[in-house]
């Protein structure tokens, strides 16, 4: 499942790339005027009329397998089986170490004396 979301990542990927590149190569409305000052599209690597029909069908393409492959990773990302339990259950619990006895200290003599404890008074 990994391997085929990797795939199609690439695949939209590399159609995002096309469709900016398609998209930059093609004239805007603004490109005739250029025509008129000696750049016509008679020179141009598709013909004179041609490129445009060429990029914008070629622009289509890219935007439709953008667009399969966008669904695509919809489908992949929310096609999931359903699991019983929950997170906890899949951690992995290490190994607890063996618990040392520690020898108990002796307890700490108190100053303060208790109500009818003679032991700790000063005599006078």
């Amino acid at each position: 499942m990994n391997t085929l979301f990797l795939v199609v990542v690439v695949v939209q990927v590399l159609a995002a790339l096309a469709i900016i590149g398609l998209v930059l190569l093609q004239h805007g409305k603004g490109a005739d005027m250029g025509a008129a000052f000696g750049s016509g599209a008679s020179g141009s690597l598709f013909g004179a009329t041609g490129s445009s029909n060429f990029l914008s069908k070629s622009t289509a393409v890219a935007a439709g397998i953008f667009f399969v492959a966008t669904l695509g990773l919809t489908f992949i990302g929310n096609h999931h089986t359903a699991q019983s339990g929950s997170v906890m259950d899949n951690l992995q619990v290490p190994a607890a170490p063996a618990q040392q006895a520690a020898p108990a200290a002796p307890a700490a003599p108190t100053d303060a004396a208790k109500p009818g404890d003679q032991s700790n008074q000063i005599p006078k």
